[in-house]
């Protein structure tokens, strides 16, 4: 039993709910991403405490490959499972290191909550949010969505070798509120049954969703998947932006830059 703070996780082995926070150490677009600080507090920091504040997770563990990564999530009170060769590459999927988590961790939970590292900034209640649906629903999988805008794909068009321009699907909607409602994965959950995460089929990388997916919804901005520096300055000035209306300042972590 780990404790940080006010939060006690479950004995390993007794948790129902599991969640596995991943974040590799190799970043091309931002180095050393997972362990940057936004606003004060590492990466990978942030969203083991995001974890460890919901009422519905029993316990949480961190999958990387990185000694620094594994370094922070241990100073937060986690264990920290390392990958193997198989599951560290650049092609390796997101299912199959969880996968060598739950096992290497000696977890049966029936329930595994998948968070990335990279994403600092999420809604307080998601996490709670996705595993309640999965709960009342009885699906296999839940993931958090956000309602596509300016980005829709009635508004995208293809462009030809000599600059012509062709809708990419026709329509002649002008106004936003008219598009038909359609959503993109954010990044800042997934919530998915044990026996869908184990159920590997050749050939269809997102077999570990299950057949019943489901999808709680969030608004534009509420997650912040970090990806560059641009996505890390957004993170940064949210979350700055929030602690100087709430009053509140976090514990920090010195992490050098």
């Amino acid at each position: 039993m780990t404790t940080r703070g006010a939060h006690i996780d479950a004995a390993p082995g007794h948790e129902r709910v599991l969640a596995v926070v991943i974040g590799r150490a190799g970043s091309k677009g931002l180095p050393r991403k997972n362990a940057l600080p936004v606003a004060g507090i590492p990466m990978v920091a942030r969203t083991v405490r995001f974890a460890r504040s919901s009422g519905r997770i029993d316990r949480t563990i961190v999958s990387t490959d990185g000694a620094e990564i594994a370094a922070i999530a241990r100073d937060e009170g986690v264990d920290v499972f390392l990958r193997p060769d198989e599951v560290s590459h650049d092609t390796a999927t997101v299912d199959s290191a969880v996968r060598h988590a739950v096992l290497a961790s000696g977890s049966h939970a029936e329930i595994v909550v998948i968070l990335y590292a990279n994403v600092p900034v999420r809604p307080a209640d998601l996490a709670d949010r996705a595993v309640a649906l999965l709960e009342s629903s009885g699906a296999d999988s839940v993931q958090s969505y956000y309602r596509v805008g300016k980005t829709h794909p009635y508004w995208m068009s293809r462009l030809d070798d000599e600059g012509r321009v062709s809708q990419f699907v026709e329509n002649r909607i002008y106004r936003r509120q008219e598009l038909p409602p359609l959503f993109m994965p954010d990044g800042g959950v997934i919530a998915v049954r044990r026996a869908s995460l184990f159920d590997v089929r050749e050939g269809e990388p997102h077999a570990f969703f299950g057949r019943d997916r489901r999808g709680v919804e969030t608004r534009e901005g509420d997650v912040i998947d970090v990806d560059s520096a641009l996505d890390l300055a957004v993170a940064e000035a949210i979350l700055r932006d929030r602690e100087a209306r709430t009053g509140e300042t976090a514990k920090r972590r010195e992490v050098p830059a």
